[in-house]
């Protein structure tokens, strides 16, 4: 090896001093060059040209581009941060793209504020229960807008086809509460004319529809020779399912959710709830060992009421068709209707729809109301021989007293003016069942001697026109008649051939053949006879 070479490194701290070294001689021959270039190019810039930056050139300051395979140090770190103009290209590149999105934004803001206040409010979101809007009244359609509203009035509202209904209007929502079922397989429309937004700006036609589901009804059929059936159906007859059987099944009723079934046994009733296709059975704890019958359910309120005796009765001892009630879930113990602190015998009762009040009549004829929800206690509303029914959102009952003539009762105020006679005049009806916009009754043509010769159900509107619905001759009997929740249809029980129609032994005791004919209230038109009774539009069982 020459002694006039250098010495070759042998650390890793030699080899980076050396490419250092060799760095900066690059970037000095560098230098000079770029020196020279530019003495080169001012001579030609007498006119001033020459002090102008080259932008396209490199910049005397620029710090020197390493050579291919050799390596360049990293420029000093400073304590004072770039400038925008300094600023790295890629921070700058952020920096517009942001700017350029807030703007966008911007821009979209105020085109939506644009189109708000040129367009007025629109309906965002739409809220409603078709099913139970056909089962029960109460329901609602809850209109949620892009934007709060001014104060929305009644007139402004309008439901196709017509419905009585409240309005519950604020910020940006609209409630329309229809204080009556909807018929079924029916389109309806709700429109707010002329809503404006709370900050002013043009009006607006809000517009919704929906569609109702088709009708379905539940049955009991008895049989003599097996098991009991409740079965459920469509308004054909054709798609019946049966949905509970037991061997005495001696009432049931069905809320919007659930079915109240009672069933006979030696040792006396049992009360089972259950889902409405009858799963998930559960049985109510009664007063005691003792017979339910009258069943009757609150679907709004939740509770469940019937009569209620002791197996074990005596001049002395046991309770006989006491009023009870309890809440369908079973969270609660029955609870006796009392009297002035004593239990009180009942003779008729029913519950007010669409709340848990009670109104019945006890064995020495007082009307009284008592409402579970409250503590008014019992309230006396005079003497009555009957109940004949309570009208759905009106709060009004029908009620027989003592004198023999048929009043409308206001529950609310206790005022009460007579029933009309219908038009043309059928007579007395031995029951009248009210339905939203008219009553069903039932009457009886009876000849010279005082014998029925005949029976008749009768649809009388709102302002007394009566017209015949169902008419059977001497040999059959009508044991009840209901409407469906809205009115749109009836159901009328018939026992036919009375004479070879003998009645089964239960404690509801009823002849073993019963038809049910559905009726469409609107036309007269029977739609279909289907074998069974104690349809699930009717508040009460029938009695006969």
């Amino acid at each position: 090896m020459s002694t006039d070479e250098p010495p070759v490194p042998r650390t890793r701290a030699e080899m980076r001093a050396a490419r250092e070294a060799a760095a900066r001689e690059a970037a000095a021959r560098e230098a000079e060059a770029r020196e020279a270039d530019v003495t080169s190019r001012g001579s030609l810039s007498e006119d001033g040209a020459a002090d102008r930056d080259d932008t396209h050139g490199v910049r005397p300051d620029a710090a020197p581009s390493p050579e291919p395979g050799v390596y360049s140090p990293p420029p000093p770190a400073t304590t004072e941060g770039p400038t925008p103009a300094d600023a790295p290209p890629r921070n700058r590149r952020f920096l517009v793209a942001l700017g350029a999105v807030l703007g966008i934004l911007v821009l979209v803001g105020a085109g939506l504020g644009v189109v708000s206040l040129t367009q007025g409010p629109r309906i965002t979101e739409v809220q409603v229960n078709p099913e139970q809007a056909v089962e029960t009244s109460g329901s609602r359609v809850i209109l949620t807008t892009n934007q709060a509203l001014s104060a929305i009035d009644e007139s402004q509202v309008t439901v196709e086809p017509a419905v009585p209904f409240t309005l519950d209007a604020a910020g940006r929502g609209v409630g329309i509460r229809f204080t009556v079922p909807l018929d079924d397989a029916t389109e309806y429309t709700v429109r707010i004319a002329d809503a404006t937004g709370a900050g002013g700006g043009p009006s607006t036609t809000l517009t919704t529809s929906f569609t109702t589901p088709s009708s379905s009804i539940f049955l009991l059929r008895r049989d003599a020779d097996g098991d009991d059936t409740i079965f459920r159906t469509d308004l054909t007859g054709e798609n019946a399912v049966p949905v509970y059987a037991a061997d005495k099944i001696n009432d049931f009723r069905a809320t919007s959710t659930q079915l109240v079934v009672s069933v006979e046994e030696d040792e006396g009733s049992k009360l089972l709830v259950m889902k409405r296709d009858g799963s998930d059975p559960r049985e109510l704890k009664l007063p005691g060992d003792g017979y339910v019958g009258a069943i009757q359910v609150s679907d709004r309120g939740g509770y469940v009421g019937y009569s209620y005796s002791d197996r074990e009765l005596s001049d002395t001892e046991g309770r006989a068709s006491v009023l009870v009630t309890q809440s369908l879930s079973g969270d609660d113990d029955p609870v006796v209707t009392e009297v002035g602190g004593t239990e009180a015998n009942i003779f008729v009762w029913q519950f007010v729809p669409d709340s848990s009040a009670v109104l019945f009549i006890d064995f020495d004829g007082a009307l009284s109301l008592v409402d579970r929800s409250t503590d008014a206690g019992v309230q006396s509303l005079g003497l009555a021989t009957t109940i004949q029914g309570i009208s759905r959102g009106t709060y009004t009952a029908i009620v027989e007293r003592l004198d023999g003539s048929v009043v409308e009762l206001n529950l609310t105020d206790g005022s009460e003016q007579p029933l009309a006679a219908s038009n043309p005049d059928y007579g007395t009806a031995t029951t009248i069942t009210p339905y939203p916009g008219g009553t069903l009754r039932h009457v009886v043509a009876r000849d010279e001697n005082g014998i029925p010769s005949g029976q008749a159900i009768i649809t009388v509107d709102d302002e007394g026109t009566a017209i015949p619905l169902v008419e059977v001759g001497s040999t059959d009997s009508i044991l009840q008649a209901c409407a469906s929740p809205s009115g749109q249809y009836a159901a009328v029980v018939i026992a036919p051939d009375l004479t070879d129609n003998p009645y089964d032994r239960m404690l509801l005791p009823l002849p073993e053949k019963m038809e049910t004919h559905l009726l469409d209230l609107r036309t007269g038109d029977e739609i279909v006879a289907l074998t069974g009774f104690d349809a699930s539009w009717c508040q009460t069982a029938p009695q006969f």
